[in-house]
């Protein structure tokens, strides 16, 4: 799985030598068996308006794992909602197990890996998102995400343990448990003080985003600093395959058991693996074709789960340009990355497709490193409003997010509805109906003038094509309280970013 890394990375492709894992579709379950589901998951379903069980919570059925045991096949991970199970497997093995009558298809992940090169970068630079999203505002209003449960689904967490900004964590005992799907049994103590590439201090820096700060230097680098984590390794820092896919799968369910309702999870399939047959394809980030994204929508769709990803960081890729995986999933919050000054796209974030009927990325907020760090620092903005009013399930979250940004309701597939303001959020948990201060203004001709409020002199504006594809992002000055704009050829809709509200111009 490709991290959206907030260290700079450098990937130096190397063929190794290893056995494809291969996802063993099921035809049916035994609807006469009971689900798997714990008092503590049934509890928090029913706290957000879902329901208590269905077939997806239903076990793989016993019989086919002993059939595909009685045929070799060392099973991996297994995938209630997805009806699968995971295996390496050989090419004959996979000819054979296609054979068996309950077999409904045997699709290979990948067949290699690439070596991944990181050195880190300061954390520092994490205090200005702050003030953009308005931490000041939680913390007048003494929210901290106290109480609330967070599932982060990340690669290494080297270091945790010992990190000044997660002091606060660990001396509260506030990791209530660890779980290790690329080295299945090995302890946490292990985690946090084995490291095989600086790529296994991603989770803890992610996790440091989410909730982390230095009292000693008085420096806050997440907004949920009273929260409570369970801690998933789903990536190998020294592989790059689509062969963990399954790891993701099975941590989110395992999370789901355990009741978890808000994940975050700064990891991403895309492209670069070993066989370039095996790459996604952009076309493929349409929101049900990879099964990571399938199981993140099954999770948002059926059991209430809110799940924050990084978009991608692929913005400046010509051959890829996209969100990856899970990214692309309608039910999920997918986070770009904004520049500090301007709160538009910076360069490196990925957009979203222009083929998704939905706004992709759906908000934006500032990381100079990655979409691996803005989507960390939302998840603790969510959990401040889980906070603030425990009785929101996960869409209703999701729409409070995108209302509170400040370009909503004019989204993009830039920035989406932009970043997230805790004023506004935590108006709009109180009351879910603000006034808008954005307007709609119609233009005829060529050429128009409009009037604004600010003290910016340089602001940002978005060219489209349509209400949210972007055709050019671009900055224009404002004089006298007016911008002048001038119409492209292919512009219907113009949006003017003035932080505080946004114009969207109509072309006519």
């Amino acid at each position: 799985m490709k991290r959206l890394f907030l260290l700079a990375l450098f990937c130096i492709p190397t063929l190794l030598s290893a056995q494809p894992k291969y996802w063993i579709y099921l035809k049916d379950k035994d609807l006469a068996s009971s689900p798997a589901v714990s008092a503590t998951t049934i509890e928090n379903r029913l706290k957000f308006g879902n329901t208590l069980s269905d077939e997806t919570d239903l076990p793989v059925r016993p019989e086919y794992q002993k059939v595909l045991k009685e045929n070799a096949v060392n099973i991996v991970n297994r995938s209630k909602w997805l009806n699968a199970v995971s295996a390496v497997l050989t090419y004959d093995q996979a000819e054979k197990v296609r054979q068996l009558g309950f077999v409904k298809e045997v699709i290979p992940m990948t067949s290699g890996f690439y070596i991944a090169q990181t050195k880190p970068v300061e954390k520092a630079q994490l205090a200005q998102v702050m003030s953009q999203v308005q931490a000041n505002a939680f913390q007048k209003a003494g929210i901290n995400g106290k109480d609330v449960t967070i599932g982060v689904i990340d690669a290494g967490f080297y270091g945790a343990d010992s990190s000044v900004a997660l002091q606060h964590i660990f001396s509260n005992k506030r990791i209530l448990g660890i779980h290790d799907y690329v080295k299945p049994g090995r302890s946490g103590a292990l985690l946090f003080s084995t490291a095989e590439s600086f790529s296994d201090m991603h989770g803890t820096e992610v996790l440091a985003a989410i909730s982390g700060i230095d009292n000693q230097e008085q420096m806050q680098y997440g907004l949920a600093l009273n929260s409570k984590f369970y801690l998933a390794r789903t990536d190998y820092s020294l592989r790059e395959w689509r062969g963990e896919e399954d790891n993701w799968i099975a941590a989110i369910e395992w999370m789901d058991s355990l009741g978890v309702r808000l994940i975050n999870t700064s990891l991403g399939y895309a492209k670069g693996f070993s066989d370039p047959k095996e790459n996604y394809k952009p076309s493929q980030m349409d929101g049900k074709t990879s099964a990571i994204t399938r199981a993140a929508q099954i999770a948002s769709d059926k059991k209430g789960m809110m799940i924050v990803v990084s978009a991608g960081n692929e913005g400046e890729d010509k051959s890829w340009g996209i969100i990856s995986a899970p990214a692309d999933a309608q039910g999920v919050l997918s986070i770009g990355a904004t520049n500090a000054k301007l709160w538009n796209r910076i360069g490196y974030s990925s957009v979203g497709p222009e083929f998704l009927p939905y706004v992709k990325p759906n908000v934006s907020c500032y990381s100079l490193y990655g979409t691996s760090l803005s989507a960390p620092v939302i998840t603790g903005f969510a959990a401040c409003l889980i906070q603030a009013n425990p009785k929101l399930n996960n869409k209703e979250l999701i729409d409070l997010i995108e209302k509170s940004a400040h370009l909503y309701p004019y989204g993009n597939n830039f920035v989406g509805y932009g970043v997230p303001l805790a004023s506004r959020a935590l108006a709009l948990a109180k009351a879910p109906y603000l006034p808008n201060h954005s307007k709609l203004i119609n233009a005829k001709g060529r050429n128009c003038e409009v009037d604004v409020t600010t003290d910016e002199n340089l602001v940002a504006i978005y060219r489209k094509k349509n209400n949210k594809d972007v055709i050019s992002q671009q900055t224009a000055k404002v004089q006298n309280g007016k911008i002048s704009l001038k119409r492209q050829n292919g512009e219907r809709f113009t949006t003017i970013d003035l932080k505080d509200y946004a114009v969207e111009v109509q072309w006519n």
